[in-house]
């Protein structure tokens, strides 16, 4: 040190004043510090008596068939360090956000890769009621895409392996785990409660249907989750209503089952824009001939196709998202989707007026919503004769069979007008590939009608 330093300190320390200052500095740091050393000792003795009463606990059970859940008696939690672990949440959502999500009931169908990051997100977030369903068991391969499951797990209803681990993350919680399979018949037994958000995390297309239709019917507040299986881009991955997905063939085979339930719209899902890698696909084994037409197999199962990992859990910590923003009363600006009634409207007026000139028929067995199904459903919005997505309209394949959404294609104007011309059958005229994919695109839609 410097002789100017040290005659700087000594005047510091030897003026009378100093003597106060010190004093009190050195009082408050005493006091902050004996404070300090309190509330962490107080701390530390809380979260010592929580583990005490924590081990103390039975094992978690479930049961094993179709009777009941058991839930884990939820642990009495000191307030104060529930908050603590809350905090995060809190100063986003703020404290009556995360009060309306505490004292909310979500029901999750499905334990998977989708169903456990949704329920682990949830109670991680403030849920402190939730009731899980799934009938099936965690295996080795289940662990690329399971939230909590480790080696131990392997052999456990998935349920139950989320319930005790939840019981380690959050105490405080009622974690209902019920080894299950929804269907018609237990609905009404499995979905009781008046739960504030079902969570639809099913891989089998029928029982999703079942449930989907279900809570739409009981007006019950539910999110779905659609495929995840051959996708990669998480940028791809949003949330909107069944009515406006694009590029998800599992998506479009449950609208196109929904549509003849006389479901449109209504039904909030969690789906990837991104087209599947076809070359993932296990085409051979399932009878797939197209990423198109795997999902409208009458009982498939997500399982079948490759999964990264990443996918499922981003689709789950949507929809966890997506429950804890519309119940806190966070708002989010959802993507603009377009709507195009308008084109439908003019599709369905040029095919009426175009069954007038041809068969001198006044009207039409179809309405606009069946041309919307028509054009967006068997026909992606493209025309069948060379994928243009242009000036396009609708038109009878076959002049010599009824009218019908399996004997009606899209073309461009262009085409059609060519098209009105024929009179042999449009098999003697088109290319072989056309054929083809025209009696592929009815032979999908005379099974997806079979299924109503």
């Amino acid at each position: 040190m410097s002789s100017s330093s040290q005659s700087i300190l000594s005047t510091i320390i030897h003026h009378p004043s100093s003597h106060l200052t010190v004093t009190a500095l050195a009082a408050s740091l005493l006091t902050a510090g004996s404070i300090y050393v309190y509330q962490r000792s107080q701390r530390s003795s809380r979260t010592r008596a929580l583990k005490e009463e924590l081990s103390s606990l039975p094992p978690a059970v479930a049961s094993t068939h179709s009777i009941t859940g058991h839930p884990i008696l939820p642990v009495r939690y000191d307030e104060s360090l529930i908050k603590e672990q809350l905090a995060r949440n809190i100063v986003f959502i703020g404290e009556e956000g995360i009060d309306k999500l505490r004292k909310s009931f979500v029901i999750i169908v499905g334990a998977g890769g989708v169903g456990s990051w949704a329920a682990i997100m949830l109670l991680r977030s403030g849920l402190e009621k939730i009731r899980l369903i799934d009938f099936d068991q965690v295996t080795l391969s289940s662990l690329n895409r399971h939230s909590v499951a480790t080696h131990a797990d392997v052999g456990t209803p998935k349920v139950v392996c989320l319930q005790k681990h939840a019981k380690a993350i959050v105490p405080w919680a009622n974690v209902e785990a019920m080894v299950d399979c929804f269907d018609e018949t237990n609905a009404e037994r499995l979905l009781s409660g008046n739960p504030d958000f079902i969570v639809d995390a099913i891989d089998n297309i029928d029982t999703k249907l079942h449930l989907l239709k279900y809570c739409y019917d009981k007006k019950l507040p539910i999110v779905s989750s659609m495929g995840a299986g051959a996708k990669a881009d998480p940028s791809r991955i949003q949330i909107s209503d069944i009515s406006e997905t694009k590029e998800d063939p599992l998506a479009r085979a449950v609208r196109r089952r929904l549509h003849k339930l006389g479901i449109g719209s209504g039904i909030n899902v969690v789906y990837s824009t991104e087209k599947p890698n076809i070359k993932l696909l296990p085409l051979d084994e399932t009878r797939i001939e197209t990423a198109d037409e795997y999902a409208t197999l009458p009982d498939f199962r997500s399982r079948i196709l490759p999964v990264l990992g990443t996918i499922p859990a981003i689709f789950g910590m949507t929809i966890a998202t997506h429950i804890i923003t519309s119940i806190s009363g966070y708002e989010i600006e959802p993507l603009l989707h377009k709507h195009r009634d308008a084109l439908y409207a003019r599709l369905h007026r040029e095919l009426i007026v175009r069954e007038k000139k041809l068969f001198g028929n006044d009207t039409i067995p179809l309405y606009q919503r069946d041309v919307s199904y028509i054009f967006e459903e068997i026909w992606r919005g493209r025309s069948a004769i060379s994928s243009a997505i242009d000036k396009l309209t609708l038109i009878r394949w076959d002049r010599n069979q009824p009218l019908s959404p399996q004997n009606c294609v899209v073309m461009t104007k262009k085409e059609a007008a060519a098209h009105e011309k024929i009179s042999a059958s449009p098999e003697e005229v088109y290319d072989k590939s056309v054929v083809d994919l025209v009696k592929k695109r009815f032979r999908e839609e005379e099974r997806v009608s079979a299924f109503r």
